[in-house]
């Protein structure tokens, strides 16, 4: 007996060895591959072997029973095919890191086989509105699979829509998975769910221990929790009986895995609901452009929820001007007068504020003003961020760290300048224009763990914190009914990064934090600064309405041939030396010039954005095309000539549907 194995390596093909046991498909095993021994699944049997090619047998059998089920196989596969991504890379990232037969053994002896979920109804608000009920007819009259996209304002219910609907599926004995975008998010719905289906809900991120994950997977596996709530890798969770998957914020671009195996956790999450044949919900207050235009497409439902519950008003959003700020104060300022006033009348009132400025550390770079060095990474093409806590320039991409220098190392000049500003240094200002206010920080620099994100949002929530600074972490999903101003500050900065989607990015980023104002009873207020106040991005977000953003970015999409009007790959080729990592673009640029049709666009080859990370410099390529196979067929013949010419797939990555462009 033979086998097909995929070995968790960046290889696209998949390797034929001796069965010295019965295997089924998707067991572990472990291989011998190029003078070391490797580790893999078993993909297929068969009772021939290849003739040409001399096989070798399977060291060890690693699962006597497949791990990984059935439906959550096909749907390994279907990444695979679709991101055309490593399938022993994908199956391994279906499984919680260092599982073992033990583990499974042992789950086996303690189960208690399925929870049936109780209901605290006692949480239940007293009624839904109008818009609540819409919603919730979407998703639950439509029989099997079904997608609906839940485009709801910023206050409007959608987590109470995504509770009742998972109390439906549950009464009817099926599970249900709900996705958040960040592991900040969990926390506060979790305790939502647990307190609604006390007993029932299990959490998977990264966040949990090694231990932590498996326990919590094999409850899941076992019928423990038919309730689960997590971040990008839990779309492998291993549900039976699925009924509904929820994903929460489907906007965010975290749902993308950016290392292998590449795969957007969004479009799978729709994928595992057509092969499970349940509902699948995106929720959102600023669907993503791809999938609003899903839903005119009529491929997906879609249900708008326009008001907020009681009735209450959405944030007035104010933009100044701070190109008249600093005509006005007569120098380049971090706060505008109008936003210092705005604080202080909510310290007065003992109200909350907080302040989003997407950038961390404490300046974005050292520049000599005598010569104008800037001090850069010496592995990457960036500036070092100077972060004061520590006394270090920290360079945000490869984690590299330096002193700061005294004199300047190109010129030897004393005048050292700190340009712009990080929220490490909007916290320090406000704690010295309002030493009597309370501030508190929440970035990737102060969250290094779970009980982070629970100290710090949960004394916001309890009034310890009057002002709270963050980066986008604090824009999405928080409910903080105290808070009533919300400041945008150096609103321009998304807009500069060159990626189409900027606008995009910077009206749903807007927006989401406008949504965190004004949710209790007082009426909230929002204040964005910027250098471009005329920009549609900022103009649309004070009217909170996104179809006219899409509508108006539709224009600028159609006309330049980008997503959602078509699809779009994108090819990063690396290499040590720059030279080389250019020829090398030109032969990857000139073999799918070879293979391409009249429906395939070619743009590049050009150095990336960040053209040196870690290192290794990068040379990128994009690929439009307005059909989706063609496509798929010019990018795999491409993967099968890297092979032929022994390329490997680390030198050449190709990126199916990126979210980024840097």
């Amino acid at each position: 007996m033979y086998a097909d194995v995929a070995v968790c390596l960046p290889l696209s093909r998949t390797f034929v060895y001796q069965l010295t046991e019965p295997a089924e498909v998707g067991c572990r095993v472990v291989v011998p591959f190029r003078k070391r021994e490797e580790d893999g699944f078993v993909v297929s049997t068969r009772t021939d072997a290849p003739r040409e090619i001399q096989v070798q047998s399977v060291l060890k059998l690693v699962d006597p029973q497949p791990l990984i089920r059935p439906d959550i196989f096909n749907l390994c596969r279907w990444i695979s095919e679709y991101y055309l991504a490593p399938l022993g890379e994908v199956l391994k990232a279906a499984l919680p890191p260092g599982i073992t037969q033990a583990h499974i053994e042992q789950g086996l002896k303690s189960s208690d086989g399925l929870v049936r979920a109780s209901v605290d109804r006692s949480a239940e608000p007293r009624s839904l509105t109008t818009d609540q009920l819409s919603a919730l007819f979407a998703i639950e009259e439509a029989p099997g699979f079904h997608t609906v996209l839940l485009h709801g304002v910023t206050g409007s219910g959608k987590t109470e829509v995504y509770l009742r609907a998972t109390e439906h599926y549950l009464s009817q004995g099926k599970t249900a998975l709900i996705m958040v975008p960040e592991i900040g998010l969990t926390p506060q719905l979790t305790e939502r769910f647990a307190d609604r289906f006390p007993g029932a809900v299990a959490i998977l991120h990264s966040s949990l221990t090694k231990k932590q994950r498996i326990e919590q997977w094999i409850r899941i596996r076992d019928g423990g929790a038919p309730v689960v709530i997590g971040t990008r890798s839990a779309v492998f969770a291993p549900l039976d009986q699925l009924g509904l998957i929820v994903v929460d914020e489907e906007h965010e671009t975290s749902y993308k895995q950016e290392g292998l195996p590449r795969y957007n956790a969004r479009d799978t999450a729709v994928m595992r609901a057509k092969l499970a044949g349940c509902a699948a919900v995106l929720g959102s207050a600023t669907p993503s452009m791809e999938s609003f235009r899903n839903s005119e497409l009529k491929k997906y439902a879609y249900v708008s929820m326009a008001t907020r519950v009681e009735d209450r008003s959405l944030p007035e959003v104010e933009v100044v001007n701070m190109r008249e700020e600093y005509t006005t104060q007569g120098k380049q300022v971090i706060f505008s007068q109008r936003l210092l006033e705005a604080i202080t009348t909510r310290l007065e009132r003992r109200e909350q504020t907080m302040i989003l400025l997407n950038r961390r550390g404490f300046a974005s770079f050292l520049l000599c003003r005598h010569c104008g060095f800037t001090f850069t990474c010496q592995a990457c093409s960036v500036g070092m961020t100077y972060h004061k806590r520590i006394n270090k320039l920290l360079c945000h991409y490869c984690g590299s760290a330096k002193r700061p220098p005294t004199k300047c190392t190109d010129c030897g000049s004393e005048y050292i300048y700190f340009v712009g500003e990080g929220t490490e240094r909007i916290e320090s200002d406000l704690k010295e224009i309002f030493p009597d206010a309370r501030v508190g920080r929440l970035d990737r620099d102060t969250m290094r763990h779970l009980r982070d994100y629970q100290r710090v949002l949960g004394g916001f929530r309890s009034g310890e914190i009057d002002l709270l600074v963050g980066t986008q972490m604090i824009a999405k999903g928080h409910d903080f009914p105290n808070v009533t101003l919300v400041g945008v500050v150096a609103a321009d900065a998304a807009l500069s990064v060159p990626d189409f989607r900027s606008a995009e990015r910077t009206f749903q980023l807007l927006t989401q934090v406008a949504g965190r104002s004004g949710r209790g009873e007082q009426p909230g207020e929002v204040i964005i600064q910027t250098y471009f106040p005329d920009h549609y991005a900022f103009q649309l977000a004070c009217t909170h309405r996104f179809e006219d953003f899409y509508a108006r970015e539709s224009r600028y999409r159609k006309a330049m041939f980008y997503p959602p009007f078509t699809s779009l790959a994108g090819i990063m080729v690396l290499d040590r030396d720059a030279g080389g990592a250019a020829r090398l673009a030109a032969k990857v640029s000139d073999f799918l010039d070879s293979v391409r049709t009249d429906e395939i666009r070619i743009l590049g080859p050009a150095p990336a954005s960040i053209e040196k990370l870690k290192k290794i410099f990068r040379q990128q390529l994009l690929i439009k095309s307005s059909s989706r196979p063609a496509l798929h067929n010019a990018l795999r013949k491409l993967q099968q000539h890297l092979e032929e010419e022994k390329i490997g797939p680390t030198r050449v990555i190709v990126d199916i549907d990126p979210v980024s462009l840097l």
